[in-house]
């Protein structure tokens, strides 16, 4: 199950504003959303879902912008999924009860719940780590 291109921006958004938190930097939709080729308006939406959900916070004026409320090693990708997705809904097993269906719907469960323990298992600290592992690799083989 991939994510949705909401969250994928949204944690694409929020790995930018991990790497600053530590500095206590802001940074502005326009930023990010030119670093990763993301549209203005769409990036705006989701950071605005995030800073109600209470994963950012805004700053106003001209040096302004977006960051984190907490260090990036205590906001779980749980809480990003849930924040712009919403909770998973679940569908009326009533209308299709066959076995097979049963079936299918036990499966879907399972899938659920190994996604929703693999996400609560990760931080956004641990993604930004990946990707700073990922840009050294990235420099070391241009050296």
């Amino acid at each position: 199950m991939a994510f949705s291109s909401k969250t994928e921006y949204g944690l694409v958004a929020l790995i930018e504003l991990a790497a600053i938190y530590s500095s206590g930097a802001v940074l502005q939709v326009a930023e990010i959303a030119s670093r990763q080729s993301i549209p203005d308006r769409y990036l705006e939406q989701m950071l605005t879902s995030l800073r109600r959900g209470g994963i950012l916070r805004s700053i106003r004026g001209p040096k302004g912008g977006y960051q984190l409320v907490k260090p990036p090693a205590d906001v779980l990708v749980s809480e990003v999924v849930s924040c712009l997705e919403g909770d998973a809904a679940s569908r009326d097993a009533a209308e299709r009860s066959t076995p097979e269906f049963q079936v299918l719907h036990g499966l879907a469960g399972q899938l659920e719940r190994a996604r929703l323990d693999l996400l609560e298992g990760t931080t956004l600290q641990q993604l930004l780590e990946r990707r700073d592992a990922l840009l050294q690799a990235q420099a070391m083989y241009f050296i």
